[in-house]
């Protein structure tokens, strides 16, 4: 008895779900853990930059209350770094430096000189948006110009070295983005086109048969989108979980993470996912309906 082969009927814009929403996902992944690189090197960088800071030695003998006025003047300034509402300047008294010095090199210089030559300091942290030699080089002037203040110093090849490679980075992660993005939107469009490929001929039937090219479309277009959501939702899940991976295999990763940038990083997944996938199923569905028969086949 001869077994019948049944071939399934195809439906109007129907192509394999699995296939194409699991190339999607792979390809926002990619997108995806570019976006978590981006986010971590930028929080680090701005760290690394909150922490440059600017010594202010003061004249020797001064009061408490003239440190005090010095110390609250420097703080209400707009490139003073504030710090969950606390302005970053630290006094270091000479004695506290003192002993620091002690117990760095081991060696007690007041045994042998008498007395303590260090002088008060503050330790100003300052903004980024300062950081520049120029904006650096007019901030130690105007701090000199206070009354108790003896000199201003900050180290000039260090906070120079700092910025250099902190532009160099910027401009190379720039370059990765621009890879980035390129690499999605390929995968994606390609995936879309070969999931396609298998409806061109369902595409001239109908169109045969006098569908429109919109109504031809709609079924695609509506599906491309549900698929776009499903793999975004997918690739927000996989960086998720590799976030709470990394944050529990390294220590103080966490410390660089902000609720704000992964929320941004998770609507640029879905609205890549949705976006992509519907620009490349409308390219590809306008492709077929313009081809003709031989060029079908």
């Amino acid at each position: 008895m001869e077994e019948k082969k049944v071939r399934k009927k195809r439906k109007l814009g129907s192509y394999p779900f699995f296939s194409v929403v699991f190339s999607i996902t792979i390809a926002l992944c990619v997108l995806g853990l570019f976006g978590w690189m981006l986010l971590h090197s930028s929080k680090l960088g701005s760290q690394i930059r909150e922490n440059i800071e600017i010594q202010v030695y003061l004249n020797k003998n001064l009061s408490q209350s003239d440190i005090n006025r010095i110390r609250t003047s420097i703080s209400s300034r707009p490139y003073t770094l504030i710090k969950d509402n606390k302005p970053q300047v630290e006094l270091i008294t000479k004695e506290k430096a003192a002993l620091e010095f002690i117990e760095a090199t081991g060696e007690d210089f007041k045994a042998f000189l008498g007395d303590n030559p260090l002088r008060d300091l503050l330790s100003v942290k300052v903004y980024e948006g300062y950081h520049a030699l120029d904006s650096l080089s007019q901030i130690k002037s105007e701090i000199e110009t206070l009354r108790g203040v003896f000199e201003v110093s900050y180290e000039e090849s260090l906070i120079e070295s700092i910025n250099q490679n902190v532009a160099k980075i910027g401009i190379f992660l720039l370059g990765v983005a621009v890879f980035a993005i390129l690499v999605v939107i390929m995968l994606i469009n390609n995936t879309i086109k070969l999931a396609l490929f298998s409806q061109r001929f369902l595409i001239r039937s109908m169109q045969l048969v006098g569908a429109t090219s919109k109504f031809i479309q709609r079924p695609f277009l509506m599906r491309s989108l549900t698929y776009g959501l499903i793999a975004g939702l997918l690739a927000c899940g996989v960086i998720y979980g590799f976030t709470q991976y990394m944050n529990s295999s390294i220590d103080g990763l966490e410390e660089l993470q902000e609720i704000k940038g992964f929320l941004i990083l998770y609507t640029i997944i879905l609205f890549a996912g949705i976006t992509v996938g519907y620009l490349s199923s409308l390219r590809a569905i306008n492709k077929y309906l313009k081809m003709s028969l031989d060029e079908l086949y």
